[in-house]
């Protein structure tokens, strides 16, 4: 076995493990808890920004320039998530802590994450098959990602009618999908010459989706307030500026 698939193979595992993150919620007040999760959030925005535009495009572009092939990929990326968002009913709900939960959403969220997770496995590896650096630098925004993602997951499930103890069996079960996608993009990638470009031009336009149409919009709500929108745009500088410096891995 190779260092892409160790490296991948441990990096969606580590994601999988911060599934169980969302039970640290529990001992978080809900208000204190809300004003956290918009800052990382934030951070988690700039991160997946950074990560697609300082990271995947440049490699996907350095061996033929930017050619339109890219920008369909890039497309295909932002197409292809939105569709996934559509057919799966696909919510994130960032601000969990509501009531109103009914068990047959609960499921449906199960099931949207089973496909979401799928995804950041296949994005991992496809950054790891670009080189290690690349996918080191994903590993994180994917991680800063899955953080406030998956404490809402676990107030979803906890409001659906779940107990504690399963919410999180079924979260981390779920999020074991990550492991499934990684082990088929390296298995298909290994057979299918030229497939890294493609592969990293996806997942940058997978990564635009993610930050512009889930992340960014929930900074949005709220009453205007120029003290927290400074440090929302701080934190999302501080996310570019983290992929950023990772560039002195490569």
């Amino acid at each position: 076995m190779d260092n892409t698939w160790v490296y991948s193979l441990a990096s969606v595992l580590i994601v999988s493990i911060i599934s169980l993150i969302g039970v640290i919620a529990l001992s978080i007040k809900v208000e204190k808890l809300r004003k956290l999760l918009i800052y990382l959030v934030s951070f988690a925005a700039g991160a997946l920004l950074g990560d697609a535009f300082i990271h995947l495009l440049p490699e996907a572009v350095e061996d033929k320039g930017f050619e339109a092939t890219i920008s369909l990929y890039v497309l295909f990326g932002i197409g292809f998530s939105f569709l996934i968002e559509k057919v799966v009913h696909w919510h994130h709900f960032h601000y969990p802590l509501e009531e109103g939960h009914v068990h047959p959403f609960a499921i449906m969220n199960l099931v949207g994450d089973m496909v979401h997770n799928f995804i950041d496995g296949i994005i991992i590896a496809a950054s790891y098959m670009v080189n290690i650096p690349v996918g080191i630098a994903t590993t994180i925004a994917v991680i800063l990602h899955e953080i406030p993602q998956e404490i809402s997951d676990f107030g979803v499930l906890l409001h659906g009618g779940f107990t504690k103890a399963k919410a999180l069996f079924y979260n981390f079960l779920t999020a074991l999908t990550a492991v499934l996608g990684a082990i088929a993009t390296l298995f298909i990638g290994s057979r299918i010459e030229g497939i890294t470009t493609s592969l990293a031009a996806f997942a940058a336009g997978a990564f635009i989706y993610i930050a512009g149409s889930d992340l960014i919009p929930e900074l949005h709500k709220g009453k205007f307030d120029w003290r927290r929108s400074l440090l929302q745009f701080a934190m999302i500088a501080m996310g570019v500026s983290v992929m950023y410096a990772l560039l002195f891995l490569e």
